[in-house]
């Protein structure tokens, strides 16, 4: 199920049967082929016994409601915004993709890849299959388990830490202590570590350390307030979110975002990330693929696009949001179910790299 946001847009009482059928065929038409729909072309291809005058008054109806528009002086007319909603929420059927176009999709992404290729590989294939803009957010380190780590002194107060995730996922960090550590010490804190600790996350290991400092004996507070602060400077409690984002360039051939203006404003936002990304973080807060039609989604750059989104994680707990910015004039129903299949793709890949550990 695809869920909106509350954009106020509800079927209007004047969307009786002919007018859902002929806002559909008006719709579908203007996607495929990108220019103003006239009366006539409505005539041919609604697949209702309805006169040319009949459809201009129906169109007119649509148009006072909002749900169409004619542009400049031409006979024809074309979606808004709020139409493109009405025909997404109500009169569009998405089907889930063949299982041959998954496994299609499937054998595009690198097998064995560590958790950094797989998402770039991801943001890529949804730009190639869709022809947009194809995005991921990045999973913060510490929501995967930790599966080893280790320390090495780098003399004065500096400490290279290694770290390996339950995901095979390694990286290497140099850290300034508040003291200097010997390699006697370090050792001590990375065995401590991994007997105790390993196969939790970051955030458990900070909490379960500071509750046994309270509850153990004196003796071993020491070392676990050593552990406290080389693992809180290895891995921030707030670290930076950050994003892939693949085919911005796809945009330019967009005859629907011909706007040089909104297009330098749209490609300022994928380089700055900020904005997109608290608008992603809210994506992965609900349950399913989500869709924003233009100014839906509150940030001024997208106003002319769309952008469809869905949440991918390993064993029920959500890590990210993927998803695909275009033009409002796109195929819904076929970038609806590839957005779903790929976010099922990507955390599957993700629970077998977990489990295979």
């Amino acid at each position: 199920m695809v869920q909106r946001p509350d954009s106020g847009v509800h079927l209007h009482p004047k969307l009786d049967a002919r007018a859902r059928q002929l806002l559909r065929a008006l719709i579908a038409q203007y996607i495929a082929e990108g220019h103003p729909i006239g009366s006539r072309t409505l005539a041919k291809h609604a697949g209702l016994d309805v006169s040319a005058a009949t459809i201009r008054n129906v169109m007119a109806d649509l148009e006072e409601i909002g749900l169409v528009a004619a542009p400049h002086t031409s006979a024809g007319r074309v979606p808004t915004a709020q139409g493109y909603r009405v025909f997404v929420d109500s009169l569009l059927e998405v089907t889930p993709l063949e299982p041959a176009q998954v496994e299609k999709l499937r054998g595009e992404l690198p097998e064995g890849a560590t958790t950094q290729d797989l998402l770039n590989g991801v943001s890529s294939l949804l730009s190639e299959v869709t022809h947009f803009v194809g995005l991921v957010t990045v999973p913060r380190r510490e929501e995967f388990p930790l599966r080893h780590i280790d320390f090495v002194p780098l003399g004065g107060n500096r400490v290279l830490v290694i770290l390996v995730f339950s995901d095979n996922e390694v990286q290497n960090r140099v850290v300034t202590t508040q003291r200097p550590y010997d390699a006697g010490e370090l050792e001590q804190i990375a065995n401590f570590l991994n007997t105790h600790y390993a196969g939790l996350r970051f955030g458990e290991i900070r909490e379960r350390l500071r509750r046994e400092m309270r509850e153990t004996r004196h003796s071993l507070n020491q070392l676990m307030a050593a552990a406290i602060e080389v693992t809180e400077r290895a891995v921030p409690v707030h670290p930076d979110a950050d994003m892939l984002v693949a085919g911005q360039t796809n945009l330019m051939s967009s005859q629907d975002l011909s706007d040089m203006e909104r297009l330098r404003e749209l490609f300022e936002a994928f380089q700055r990330k900020r904005d997109l990304l608290m608008l992603l973080e809210g994506c992965a807060r609900a349950e399913g693929v989500r869709l924003f039609i233009g100014e839906e989604s509150g940030f001024t750059a997208l106003d002319g696009c769309s952008l469809i989104t869905a949440p991918y994680g390993v064993e029920g707990r959500v890590l990210g949001v993927l998803g695909v910015i275009g033009p409002t004039r796109m195929a819904y129903q076929r970038v609806i179910p590839v957005v779903q299949a790929t976010a099922q793709i990507l955390s599957n890949a993700l629970n077998r790299a977990q489990q295979a550990q």
